[in-house]
């Protein structure tokens, strides 16, 4: 049974992340050529390196510190997926949170984890006056398939700073209100 709680600050270390598996064995990846959206062949294997973890860290206790959201899903005391918004607005009238991390264990993928930690970042930002999620998204064919089922869309307005950081990432966005007046 998966049972869901927010994160602190003071808990965040690496035991914490020990039983987390973040192994992805990619094959193909959307790309935007010419405007138009297309799967290419792209393998590789995504794993995170220790340094990577250390990292996820600081950034999971920086967007706490910064009053944002870490929320975890738990199988017993073993964290097994993780989700995390940051708290400042940007964007103009999109009025966007940015959804920084979201992240299912490889032994736990395809249980609806994924949905249940999307659920309570939605809640949460509506919750913080945004009126849309913003998801710079790794451009895994079964990553996009996971967004596009929750609802995610291109993202109106890119958010450079993401595009910088991540140039192949998909920058999507999902609708928390029914305008945007």
């Amino acid at each position: 049974m998966i049972q869901y709680r927010n994160l602190h600050a003071d808990e965040l270390n690496r035991e914490l992340l020990k039983d987390f598996i973040r192994h992805q064995k990619v094959e193909k990846c959307w790309r935007k050529e010419d405007g138009q959206w297309l799967i290419r062949d792209d393998p590789f294997t995504d794993d995170w390196t220790e340094e990577d973890y250390e990292t996820l860290i600081f950034c999971l206790k920086n967007t706490l510190k910064t009053g944002g959201f870490v929320y975890g899903a738990f199988q017993g005391e073993k964290l097994k997926g993780f989700v995390s918004v940051e708290q400042e607005i940007f964007g103009g009238r999109h009025r966007y949170l940015d959804l920084s991390s979201i992240h299912v264990s490889e032994d736990m993928r395809g249980q609806g984890i994924g949905a249940g930690l999307f659920r309570a970042a939605k809640e949460w930002a509506r919750e913080q006056g945004g009126r849309k999620l913003y998801i710079s998204a790794h451009s895994a064919v079964e990553t996009q398939a996971f967004y596009r089922r929750m609802g995610c869309v291109e993202a109106e307005e890119y958010d450079h700073r993401h595009v910088e950081r991540e140039p192949y990432d998909c920058q999507l966005e999902y609708r928390l209100t029914e305008s945007d007046d």
